[in-house]
């Protein structure tokens, strides 16, 4: 059961699934691949924050469950990486990245860990991310933690992954695994999946349990999935979904979204039609050109294209969004820190500023931590001036945003670049971002997918797919359509990378 041959860049979930089927592979032998690649590779992008000790174990369990014809799923005995915001109740810390959890371990599951288990899934990894999911500075380096150093673009590693959920973009870019989730409060899951040409999934709030994930703002966090296709990132979201009572949010009803999640259909666009968001356009030319021919690819597919259209712009939501974010931390990290282990020493936010401003030269070598201060200076969920802000910031992105463009114009899906192309890497003047559709349907709570569209010199750009809640069926099979239709992802050209060095553990 050699794995010689295999290239994950040209496997699927579902080739995988057939050749474990057929016992010419094994979930030992996969995992092993990809721990191989990890140990080839990761020096020179630094995607894996820890690996599971345990992952050969779970996969040697997973190949006796198929040799008894007990097969869980279609992710059965396939290797899944986790950001390290989300809690596994195993040998393995969940830190947000900080130094201040690096010896955390959660005393449960995540419930979504506990659905990638039943599903079968050989969890092989936690990745890095930006520290505290990029709430801690406002010049932070996308991709950078005080426990994980800097996470790298595997285009070119000098360029950003971008963040927050930039290890579980980049393993999955690199090959490291079959997907990977990763968590958004604003972009964090589409913007480091564009910038590393993967497809990247924000469902929307609601679909997906927060329980057991380090939070942000309870009114804009979810996860989600990543992968190298549509199709698998859609088998990933599905494995996740569903109701947790202990997060009130999914007693919303989905609607048909679980039913039909996993149902694609290459001919979707036919009759679709598809808003262009213009002023989320125009803030790089030759992204401006992969606008167009991707536009051309989608009505060359049969969908109706409706142009000119504007969302409120980010700038706008933006003061809103801001104070709902500082309110939010504040009142779901507290609750957070205190709910931990002995082993951790920071109990709350307080403590956790303190801790960094003591180890300033370990945590805050590039940046401080502006907005773990301004989180800190807010008042309780109660107060009127954040509940005014969350009016406003739900307002301008649902009543006059996606929900009053979508029903104006009678639309499917609204569509815009993902985001810019990936920046240079700067500690000092922090990262350089230069549009990006994000904002709009993070505040909302609507799904969001982003695919592959092309490349700028050779740096990743993605296509976004956006709409009303719980349409994230809908909006998964446009993507999936469009992919069909162009197929554009080339794979990272690691092996030939002169930095790629053997990582040391």
């Amino acid at each position: 059961m050699s794995p010689a041959d295999l290239d994950l860049q040209t496997e699927s979930i579902a080739s995988l699934g057939g050749r474990l089927a057929s016992g010419t592979l094994s979930a030992v032998a996969l995992a092993e691949h990809c721990l191989d690649r990890i140990e080839r590779h990761d020096g020179a992008v630094n995607a894996i924050i820890e690996l599971n000790p345990e992952a050969l174990e779970i996969a040697a369990e997973r190949d006796r469950e198929r040799r008894a014809g007990q097969v869980r799923g279609p992710l059965h005995g396939l290797p899944i990486a986790l950001k390290d915001n989300i809690d596994t109740a195993d040998r393995m810390a969940t830190s947000a990245g900080s130094l201040a959890l690096a010896g955390s371990r959660a005393r449960r599951d995540a419930h979504i860990v506990t659905r990638l288990r039943e599903a079968g899934t050989v969890l092989l990894a936690k990745t890095n991310l930006s520290e505290w999911a990029n709430y801690r500075s406002t010049r932070s380096s996308s991709g950078w933690s005080s426990r994980g150093g800097q996470t790298r673009n595997p285009y070119a590693l000098d360029r950003t992954p971008g963040g927050s959920s930039s290890g579980s973009a980049v393993a999955v870019a690199a090959g490291f695994v079959v997907a990977a989730i990763g968590t958004e409060t604003d972009g964090s899951i589409v913007t480091p999946a564009a910038m590393n040409s993967v497809v990247g999934i924000k469902p929307s709030l609601g679909l997906v349990s927060r329980s057991g994930i380090i939070p942000i703002a309870h009114s804009q966090d979810t996860a989600g999935a990543m992968a190298r296709s549509v199709a698998d990132a859609a088998l990933v979201l599905a494995a996740v979904a569903g109701p947790d009572p202990a997060d009130p949010a999914t007693a919303v009803p989905p609607g048909e979204t679980l039913a039909s999640l996993e149902t694609l259909d290459a001919g979707a666009l036919r009759g679709a039609r598809i808003g262009v968001v213009r002023n989320y356009c125009g803030f790089h030319d030759a992204v401006d050109g992969i606008v167009e021919a991707a536009l051309a690819e989608l009505a060359q597919a049969g969908a109706v294209i409706v142009d000119d259209l504007e969302l409120p712009p980010a700038n706008l939501i933006g003061p809103s969004e801001s104070l709902v974010m500082a309110s939010e931390f504040k009142d779901g990290l507290n609750r957070y820190l205190a709910g931990l282990g002995p082993e951790v020493q920071v109990r709350c936010l307080a403590d956790l500023i303190d801790y960094n401003r003591s180890h300033a030269e370990q945590v805050m070598p590039h940046f401080q931590q502006e907005l773990l201060q301004r989180a800190a200076a807010t008042g309780s969920l109660n107060d009127a001036e954040y509940r005014q802000a969350l009016a406003k910031a739900r307002h301008l992105s649902r009543q006059v945003g996606i929900d009053a463009l979508c029903r104006q114009e009678k639309l499917d899906a609204l569509a815009a670049p993902t985001a810019g192309p990936p920046w240079l890497i700067d500690w000092l003047g922090g990262d350089s971002r230069r549009g990006g559709c994000a904002c709009p349907a993070a505040v909302a709570g609507y799904p969001h997918v982003t695919v592959p569209a092309g490349y700028v010199q050779g740096l990743p750009i993605g296509l976004s797919f956006f709409s009303t809640a719980f349409r994230d069926a809908a909006v998964v099979r446009l993507a999936y359509a469009f992919e069909q239709a162009t197929r554009v992802r080339q794979p990272p050209a690691l092996d030939s990378m002169a930095a790629s060095k053997p990582r040391s553990w």
